[in-house]
């Protein structure tokens, strides 16, 4: 993979990760339930550490280390719709769900293409954490979509 790309491809998802956060604070500043609005906050934090972290990722750039053969696949996520404020909870958490599974498999990708054990690393941490996000976000919407009653 040529630098051009890599940067092009972090980049975008930092593009990503300001989404994320744009979506997650605006829900948390217009839900009513305490608990939402605490849990959508607290991704919003989480997203922008992540945005910070490529950010400096990406301003010391050095040598990258990827196998070129593999397919990173971010074709498959360029045209997603703009997400909205004025969508029912249950769909907003749909939402953030699929977003979530998305940048997983963007830094999944990204890692299995690494060859600089650090680089790895890195990228397998943000896999994690936005596994550990998108596992959250299924539990709400089961229990949204499903209620116990």
């Amino acid at each position: 993979m040529k630098i051009e790309e890599f940067k092009s491809i972090i980049t975008f998802a930092i593009a990503n990760e300001i989404e994320a956060y744009e979506f997650y604070k605006g829900v948390s500043e217009r839900v009513k339930d305490t608990n939402l609005k605490g849990i959508f906050a607290e991704l919003a934090a989480e997203e922008s550490k992540h945005k910070h972290l490529l950010e400096d990722f990406l301003s010391n750039v050095r040598p990258m280390h990827f196998d070129e053969v593999k397919d990173c696949k971010v074709s498959e996520t360029v045209d997603r719709p703009k997400l909205s404020l004025s969508m029912k909870p249950a769909d907003a958490i749909a939402l953030a769900m699929k977003d979530e599974e998305a940048a997983m498999n963007l830094y999944t990708d990204l890692a299995n293409l690494s060859t600089d054990s650090e680089q790895k690393k890195m990228f397998q941490s943000l896999a994690a954490m936005e596994q550990g996000h998108k596992v959250r976000l299924e539990g709400m919407y089961t229990n949204a979509v499903f209620p116990v009653v």
